[in-house]
């Protein structure tokens, strides 16, 4: 726990009582691991426990388990890469080849992942584009109902290139400035990890940080206290690239297990 969480909107953050202070528990180990970036550590992972208030569901409980990695000099292209090796050496580790069965949905891990972006996403698979979903404030709506369910089916996808507005810690994309480098992981129609290469411009993130204050103020929550040490700290991080991956569902997926 610390005394700041990166201020996201739509992420209810845990709280514990420290020497007779209210502290945060982690919802992301990132802004520590950054930090390390920033001192010089080239590569770095960490398994760990998160907290988020009030998710709980079969895919959503308030405490859960995160791999997190980042490295140096690489960005989320090198990511997606790693995502694919990482599913087929557990797959060969726990003897399966590379075709395993999730909910009997069936998965080749050996003929590379799927790649598509999130605007042809919504072009294929939503009842709007992002841009009306987007303005309509129904993108998670969208993304959770009309989206999710067919992506990871038969082998795991890659979902990439995110709208800016849904990537505050992302570095844009070259010449299209309203795309993040950001993706996901689906497999079986579930999320497995959220990745990106990093923004490391440290007063463009402290504006993103109190663009997300001012959604909380609009959706009647308090504003969050913004990490000053780690945005000091961006001032000397390199380029790098980091991911979130939920191990529970790691799990989940190669126990075939609900």
């Amino acid at each position: 726990m610390g005394p700041a969480i990166i201020p996201e909107a739509h992420i209810d953050p845990a709280t514990a009582l420290c020497s007779g202070s209210a502290q945060y528990l982690q919802a992301s180990p990132e802004l520590y691991m950054k930090r390390l970036l920033s001192k010089g550590v080239p590569r770095l992972f960490q398994i760990c426990k998160c907290f988020r208030n009030n998710e709980r569901g079969r895919l959503h409980l308030p405490e859960l388990t995160m791999i997190e990695w980042y490295a140096a000099n690489e960005t989320y292209l090198d990511l997606m890469d790693q995502c694919q090796g990482l599913l087929v050496h557990i797959a060969r580790g726990l003897g399966m080849g590379h075709s395993i069965d999730y909910q009997e949905i069936p998965i080749d891990l050996g003929s590379g992942f799927r790649r598509i972006s999130v605007a042809k996403a919504f072009e294929k698979y939503a009842s709007e584009s992002v841009e009306a979903a987007l303005e309509s404030n129904r993108f998670d709506e969208i993304m959770g109902f009309e989206i999710e369910p067919f992506l990871g089916l038969g082998r795991p996808t890659i979902l990439y290139d995110y709208p800016a507005c849904l990537a505050s810690l992302a570095k844009l994309k070259p010449g299209k400035s309203h795309l993040a480098q950001r993706f996901e992981l689906y497999a079986a129609g579930m999320e497995l990890a959220n990745g990106f290469t990093e923004l490391i411009d440290a007063q463009v993130q402290r504006h993103r940080f109190e663009e997300e204050n001012r959604t909380r103020r609009e959706m009647e929550l308090n504003d969050l206290p913004l990490p000053e040490r780690f945005l000091t700290d961006l001032e000397t991080m390199p380029e790098a690239a980091g991911i979130a991956l939920g191990l529970d569902r790691l799990v989940m997926l190669f126990c075939d297990a609900p």
